[in-house]
């Protein structure tokens, strides 16, 4: 993104070109927390099979703190003096990957691509507590509590895709496609 994102004015203690790199972070951040809120949604509507319902109730809680995780984000935005990018033409104009492509699968074929988002996600966000912790232990501290709720999502997601040997079924999976077809696998 080429776009100045400096603010007028920031928080105390935060100079504002610091503040623009912040929210530049915090805005991928943002578009990343709302994509993954609809593709949840998306596994949620379009799951089938014999574990169909301990997929569907278990993605709910998940969409319900990923949409206060967005709101997070954004209100932190707007607190360092930037403008929260939530719409839809934003997200899909500066996101850096690809729509979530599976369609209506087996549950745990869905679990199976989920991980590799949630695996995507978590790096990402890793990267913006690295450079939120140079600038601003608040927003780094907003930053760490988020990856911690991703990484108990992907805890959960994974708990069905791994064998009882402790072998997880995505491991070097490249693909959402190779990874679903691998934890379709276990079934």
């Amino acid at each position: 993104m080429t776009q100045d994102l400096t603010p007028k004015y920031t928080v105390p203690g935060i100079d504002r070109e610091a503040a623009g790199r912040l929210i530049g972070a915090l805005r991928v951040r943002l578009h990343a927390l709302n994509d993954l809120h609809l593709t949840l949604k998306h596994v949620h509507w379009n799951v089938v099979g014999p574990h169909f319902i301990a997929v569907h109730e278990m993605i709910d809680p998940q969409v319900d703190q990923v949409r206060e995780m967005a709101d997070d984000v954004a209100e932190r935005i707007a607190a360092l003096g930037g403008v929260a990018q939530g719409t839809p033409g934003a997200l899909v104009t500066e996101r850096t990957w690809e729509d979530y492509s599976i369609g209506r699968a087996d549950a745990i074929a869905h679990l199976g691509a989920l991980d590799l988002v949630y695996t995507g996600v978590i790096e990402d966000v890793r990267a913006a507590v690295k450079e939120a912790g140079e600038i601003d232990p608040a927003t780094e501290d907003l930053l760490i509590g988020q990856l911690r709720d991703l990484e108990q999502f992907q805890w959960f997601v994974r708990a069905h895709l791994e064998s009882s040997r402790g072998t997880l079924a995505t491991s070097n999976a490249r693909t959402e496609e190779e990874a679903a077809a691998r934890g379709a696998e276990l079934d």
